[in-house]
């Protein structure tokens, strides 16, 4: 979803750096396309984040279980 958002936004970046004549429309949205940015690799962090502790939990259980 995110993915689609800023494929979209980044395609209307470069439709407005190649025909916009006020900067600020273009700075907006590239100010609006890198928030978009950070709150996908913010969220992708925080799935690994959770990959990260399951798998450490499922190692944990391992190592009991073996003993």
């Amino acid at each position: 979803m995110l993915n689609e958002e800023i494929c979209k936004l980044r395609e209307k970046l470069n439709d407005s750096i190649l025909n916009e004549p006020d900067y600020n429309i273009t700075y907006q949205i590239s100010v609006e396309l890198d928030q978009l940015i950070a709150q996908y690799y913010s969220t992708e962090m925080k799935l690994a984040t959770q990959e990260k502790e399951k798998q450490r939990k499922h190692q944990k259980e391992q190592t009991i279980v073996a003993k």
